[in-house]
């Protein structure tokens, strides 16, 4: 194992490095527009800033690559991804802190596609179970670490600017450094939604309704957390946790999902997730444990929703084809997050804070009746011609490349 896993250690190194930092940048700039008085829907439009360049990064990156190379590309990405960041805090006003806000969104999907690439390329049948098992693990300790991080110290000031820069720079390092040859060119995604439709139309549609559910919850649940009353290190809880309940979740929900028709599985999360928009919309809890306690079975439940709609669309997908299926449905899942964040910003800015949860809500719904309708449309696949359920990196932390990193 050791064998396997020390040549790639500053493969690993690198992408921690880029996640603490991206996780503390998620974070530091919701607080820190709501310490400001900024608007929910000012707010909101950062996570749509975000998802529109992580969309593009994730398009483009491929052909930068071509051109420059994988060590040149990842770190001008992570050098503007410093810029973008250390902008934010010269000019503190949403319509500066929204395109850098998207720039940051292009910069992380590139520099997480170069690392996939050099993990797919340097493992091989026999080692990329684990490889990807490892990279999972580190993806969410290290965003786990950078949103926690923010319980150190005063948002109000420059530390948590500053500090995520320097990260993103020590990120460039270990691949800088790296005797390592430049991997195999990146996947490059062209999206068919015909094609997608055709191998599973319950699988485009709750794909982008979980990508505006996600997109919504990833970018405001700071702003709705500390519009509750909750204070710094609680707001950082309620954004980490439901992050790493829906990681633990990935397992029992995989395995009921290999087990049984995959689209019941998706019933049964998305009736999770209703239930805890239900409690957040009808309830104000006095006890922080409790918002925290739901928080996480919010988390456990949409956070598992795109891995098993992957694996869905992929027990149908013709051989050969399950890459271009998981690329294009990351690609339907990245327009939900675009559109998600700037309704539920408007609409907490209009109708208050529990807004949030209607948006969510909704999109829950649409799932259940959607699935529930294709359910008795099209039959079950048998277990035995099912795919392998995979675990994915959580948030808004896929790309093409993890695709070909889990496939392949």
């Amino acid at each position: 194992m050791l064998k396997t896993i020390f040549p790639l250690s500053a493969l690993f190194l690198g992408s921690s490095f880029l996640l603490i930092a991206g996780g503390m940048n998620s974070l530091i700039l919701p607080i820190r527009g709501e310490i400001e008085g900024m608007t929910a829907a000012s707010l909101g439009l950062l996570g749509t800033g975000w998802a529109i360049g992580y969309v593009l990064g994730c398009l483009r990156t491929s052909a930068l690559v071509a051109r420059v190379g994988h060590v040149r590309v990842f770190g001008a990405m992570c050098a503007v991804a410093t810029i973008s960041i250390l902008l934010s805090l010269i000019f503190v006003t949403p319509w500066v802190w929204v395109p850098l806000r998207g720039l940051s969104g292009f910069c992380f999907a590139g520099a997480a596609m170069v690392v996939e690439s050099w993990l797919s390329d340097y493992s091989d049948q026999t080692t990329r179970g684990r490889v990807f098992g490892i990279y999972t693990l580190v993806n969410l300790a290290s965003s786990t670490i950078g949103q926690l991080a923010l319980t150190l110290g005063d948002p109000t000031g420059f530390l948590f600017f500053v500090l995520p820069a320097i990260i993103y720079c020590l990120a460039l390092l270990p691949t800088a450094i790296s005797a390592a040859s430049s991997p195999s060119p990146l996947v490059s995604v062209k999206l068919d939604l015909r094609a997608l439709w055709r191998n599973s139309p319950v699988a485009v549609f709750a794909v982008f309704m979980s990508g505006i559910s996600n997109g919504t919850f990833g970018t405001l649940s700071p702003v709705y957390a500390a519009r509750a009353g909750l204070d710094i290190r609680e707001v950082a809880f309620f954004a980490a946790l439901p992050v790493l309940a829906g990681a633990l979740a990935q397992l029992p929900f995989g395995y009921l999902s290999d087990r049984h028709d995959r689209r019941k599985v998706l019933v049964l999360t998305a009736v999770l997730a209703l239930i805890a928009d239900g409690f957040f919309i009808f309830f104000t809890p006095e006890a922080v444990w409790l918002t925290l306690a739901v928080g996480a079975l919010f988390g456990a439940s949409i956070y598992t929703m795109y891995p098993i709609i992957v694996a869905h669309a992929n027990d149908h997908a013709t051989p050969g084809t399950a890459i271009q299926v998981s690329g294009g449905l990351l690609m339907v899942f990245g327009f939900g997050t675009i559109i998600g964040p700037t309704v539920a910003g408007f609409a907490m800015t209009g109708f208050g804070s529990t807004s949030l949860f209607w948006i969510t809500a909704v999109a829950h719904i649409l799932i259940i009746l959607f699935a529930v309708a294709r359910i008795y449309a099209r039959k079950p696949m048998a277990e035995e011609d099912k795919s392998a359920f995979r675990a994915a990196p959580m948030g808004r932390a896929t790309t093409p490349e993890t695709s070909s990193l889990a496939e392949g």
